[in-house]
Order: C-alpha cells, then structure tokens, then sequence
C-alpha cells in the first residue's frame, strides 16, 4: 500500500512539474514569414517594408513573463523607389552605423491563451539609431498547435526621437511613421 501511494504521489508530482514546464515557452520567429510594413503620411505619402532578420521570445503563461528579441535589418527598407530608399537609409536611419531596429520585450498584461486567439499589451525597449525607447503595444497573438502568429500596429515618433525629418520644400510628411508587424514562427515549450 506504502508504494502504491509513494507511486502515486511521484506521478501526480511529475504531472504538476510537467504543467509547469509547458506554461513557459519559446516561440522562434521565421523571418520568411514575418513582416514589417510602414506608412508615412503627409503631402506625399510613402509606403514599403522592412525584413525581419531574427527574433526568439521566451514567455510564461502563468506568471505573464516575457523576454528575447526581435531585430530588423535597418537597411532593408524598400518603399519601391530607390533613390527615396537610398536617402532614407543613409540621411534618417544611418544604417551605415546603426544596422539593427530592435525591440526587447521586458512585460505583458493581460492573459495570453495557451491556443486560439489572445490580446495582450507589450511593454519593452525598441532601440533605433542606437538610442533606446520604451514602449508599449497591442499584440493580437494566434497560437494553432506548434505554430504561433503576433500582429501589432503602432506609430514610432521618429522625429522626436532624434531622426532626421525627411521632408523638403513642398513635400511634407508626418512626424511619426505607422508600423504594422506581423511575426509567424514555431512555438515550443522551454526545457
């Protein structure tokens, strides 16, 4: 009888330290499938897109911890027009110094759905031009089995934060750049 319990009292315990591990996981961008679009309004408006170059976040459903990275190619910038292109890398983002856009997740509120669809609010660090800003974000997550999709739309002041205003004579644009990231990858849980 002794045993039988003792073997029942070390699977329960291996089933809780099961559920616990599966709470946190890792969820591994697939820079393929993910994206970073941009629009800049004004008296002439310009659209186009970055490269995702890598991303890996850890986070726990339990005790709504979040950490890793994602990072953009700063140079990667395509608006379809390549003198624009070429003045946007060179004269705002300064790529030849500052290669990377990152943003380093730090926090999230709200719950985040071990599958289905969730919304949760993002709090982290997006470095660009080398300086750091704090920031927080709507995330829409999609978890299906093993894969794991994340959408945000958001605006980065980049005037304000010390970027270069690309504007000219009588072509205005806006202070502030809309951003609109969609993240695809694999999810699985942390050992």
């Amino acid at each position: 009888m002794k045993v039988i319990a003792h073997s029942l009292i070390v699977v329960f315990s291996l089933a809780l330290a099961t559920g616990a591990f599966a709470q946190q996981q890792t969820f591994t961008v697939d820079p393929n499938a993910s994206k970073v679009a941009f629009a800049l309004t004004g008296s002439h408006s310009v659209s186009g897109t970055f490269h995702v170059q890598s991303g890996t976040v850890d986070f726990d459903h339990t005790a709504a911890k979040i950490s890793g990275s994602v990072v953009v190619a700063a140079g990667s910038g395509s608006s379809g027009e390549a003198g624009r292109d070429k003045k946007m890398n060179s004269d705002v983002l300064d790529v030849a110094h500052f290669t990377e856009i990152s943003f380093v997740p730090q926090s999230y509120q709200g719950t985040l759905a071990p599958a289905g669809d969730s919304t949760i609010q993002v709090t982290g660090v997006i470095a660009l031009h080398g300086t750091p800003h704090a920031l927080t974000v709507p995330v829409q997550v999609h978890i299906d089995g093993n894969n794991l999709t994340a959408t945000t739309h958001f605006s980065v002041p980049y005037v304000s934060w010390g970027l270069k205003d690309p504007s000219i004579f009588i072509l205005k644009v806006a202070k502030e750049v809309g951003i609109d990231l969609t993240l695809s990858g694999q999810v699985s849980s942390a050992n």
